[in-house]
């Protein structure tokens, strides 16, 4: 989302990931929270990255674009897209 002369701003929403569900899949709750299925489990940051790769997917950005801003290492997480 475009600010005017270049300048974009980050969107910061939160997810709660569920690892190793059936399929992959995004699911938006309010405007600013999310809930992300994915098949990966939860070791040696693999669930992590497939769900950078969903929410690449919904949001249509690069993966490179996404990151981890809170919750590591726990099922809620602070996400930054763009």
């Amino acid at each position: 989302m475009a600010l005017g002369k270049g300048v974009e701003m980050a969107l910061k929403i939160w997810v709660t990931v569920k690892p190793q569900a059936k399929k992959d899949e995004v699911r938006k709750i309010t405007d600013g929270e999310y809930i992300a299925l994915v098949t990966a489990p939860p070791r040696d940051g693999k669930a992590n990255r497939a769900l950078i790769e969903a929410l690449a997917d919904y949001f249509s950005v690069a993966k490179s674009s996404i990151r981890i801003v809170r919750g590591q290492s726990g099922r809620r997480k602070l996400v930054e897209i763009g």
